[in-house]
């Protein structure tokens, strides 16, 4: 593969699964802990949003903490690509095949994620939602989201503080839930799985291209805060979103 350091299949290998795995028990945990929650308070919608948020945030934390030596812990392609965005000039970021790579196991993670969860909960394993969430204020909501989800990554990143990203991270998402109006997917991987759960969790297709939009945009904004407020984020390559072994980097 291009772009990929020596070390054998397993090396680079190693990261595209962490990725895959992470992102799919991401999603497990989104759309699980939402099919949970409906069926626990089926009445009490603010309840299901307190229990989807809680398992979420504290379960993006763990899987950063497990799977981020390996790979970053990025799960997400927005992360992804902004990390690529900010060091390509240096080339010793990931490399855009790499970047595109990572997309694919995230992507492919986040399906069979949903799949798992509706599996799982004795739902039917392939489902379409039909949960509109095409708003003016969802994608604004977007937006903000993911442009405070990048702010949060590289600064952390960039001074020194990588260590702190799960408890960082997941404390944003789960406050995301709340203070955003689309709940903060923040995350076009996790859109696209939500849209495989016809659930409490889940997204109609129409609104996931409508919020992966609005998360694209959110990126960008992110990416122009960090270079504002960090103009040296250049040497963040290889500790976003934790410190790792970078396999798929510009250099080969």
């Amino acid at each position: 593969m291009s772009g990929v350091k020596p070390g054998g299949l397993a090396a680079w290998s190693r990261p595209l699964l962490a990725e895959l795995i992470g992102t799919a028990l991401l999603v497990t945990v989104v759309v699980g802990s939402g099919i949970a929650a409906a069926r626990l308070s089926p009445t009490d919608s603010g309840l299901q949003l307190l229990e989807n948020s809680t398992a979420t945030a504290f379960g993006l934390a763990v899987l950063i903490l497990v799977f981020g030596p390996v790979s970053g812990g990025h799960f997400n392609p927005v992360i992804s690509a902004v990390d690529w965005l900010l060091t390509r000039r240096l080339g010793n970021g990931s490399s855009a095949s790499g970047v595109a790579t990572y997309a694919a196991a995230q992507l492919i993670g986040a399906i069979l994620g949903a799949l798992l969860a509706n599996i799982m909960f004795d739902l039917p394993a392939l489902q379409i939602s039909d949960k509109d969430r095409m708003t003016l204020g969802h994608g604004l909501g977007e937006v903000v989201a993911t442009a405070g989800l990048v702010l949060v990554v590289f600064a952390l990143a960039r001074t020194g503080r990588a260590a702190l990203s799960a408890a960082a991270i997941g404390a944003y998402i789960g406050a995301g839930y709340w203070f955003t109006s689309s709940t903060s997917f923040a995350n076009p991987a996790v859109t696209i799985g939500r849209i495989f759960s016809d659930t409490f969790a889940g997204i109609a297709p129409t609104s996931a291209l409508f919020f992966i939009g609005a998360q694209l945009v959110g990126g960008l904004v992110g990416l122009g805060l960090v270079r504002f407020f960090f103009p040296d984020a250049l040497v963040t390559a290889g500790r976003a979103v934790v410190p790792h072994p970078n396999y798929l980097s510009e250099e080969s």
